[in-house]
C-alpha cells in the first residue's frame, strides 16, 4: 500500500510537472510579436519600439487609456527578453492599499505587523531574475514610490519588520493611464 501510495504521488508530480511546462510554452507563444492583432500604423510603430526595448534590461513605463493592452505590451516585453525564462510577476496598485502594497511587493516578517503570523516573500523577490509588472503605477503613494525607485537604484530592499536587506536582480515595467 504504502509503494502505491508513493508510485502515483510520483505519477502525479509528473504529471503537474509536464502541465506547468505546457503551460510556460503555450504563455510565451501568446506574446510573440506575430500573434500581436492589429494593422493600424500606431500599433505598428508601438510594437516596433516594443522590440527594441525588449532586447534591452532598461525600466520601462507604458502609458495609455484603460483597456489598451498595457498588460499584453508588458507581457510582450518580457516573453521576448533575455529574463523570459524566468517568472513574469504582476501586481495591479489601484486594488491594493498602500500599507497592503507594501507588504505585497516586499514581503514582511512575522510579527511586524497585527495578521502577520507568518513571513512572506514579496513580489521582488518572486520576480527575482525575472520581471515585475506595476500596473496602474500613477496610484501608488509617492511614499511607495520612493521604496520602489532605491530597490532600482540599489537593487536592495528589507521586508516590512525585516532588518535583513535582500538583493535582487528585477526588471520593472509599470503601467499608468494617467498623465504622470
Amino acid at each position: 500500500e504504502e509503494m502505491e501510495v508513493k508510485i502515483d504521488k510520483a505519477l502525479e508530480h509528473r504529471r503537474l510537472r509536464n502541465e506547468v511546462d505546457y503551460l510556460r510554452h503555450e504563455q510565451g507563444g501568446i506574446y510573440q510579436f506575430d500573434n500581436i492583432i492589429g494593422a493600424s500604423g500606431a500599433l505598428q510603430r508601438v510594437l516596433d519600439v516594443v522590440k527594441k526595448v525588449a532586447k534591452s534590461n532598461t525600466t520601462v513605463l507604458i502609458n495609455g487609456e484603460t483597456g489598451t493592452g498595457k498588460e499584453l505590451i508588458a507581457g510582450a516585453i518580457h516573453h521576448n527578453s533575455m529574463r523570459a525564462a524566468r517568472n513574469f510577476v504582476k501586481v495591479n496598485c489601484a486594488a491594493l492599499q498602500e500599507n497592503l502594497l507594501e507588504s505585497e511587493l516586499f514581503g514582511h516578517e512575522r510579527g511586524a505587523f497585527t495578521g502577520a503570523d507568518k513571513q512572506r516573500i514579496g513580489r521582488f523577490e518572486q520576480a527575482d531574475g525575472g520581471t515585475l509588472f506595476l500596473d496602474e503605477i500613477g496610484d501608488m503613494s509617492a511614499n511607495t514610490q520612493a521604496k520602489i525607485l532605491r530597490v532600482l537604484q540599489e537593487h536592495e530592499f528589507e521586508r516590512l519588520g525585516g532588518t535583513r536587506t535582500i538583493r535582487v536582480d528585477v526588471r520593472l515595467i509599470a503601467a499608468t493611464n494617467r498623465n504622470l
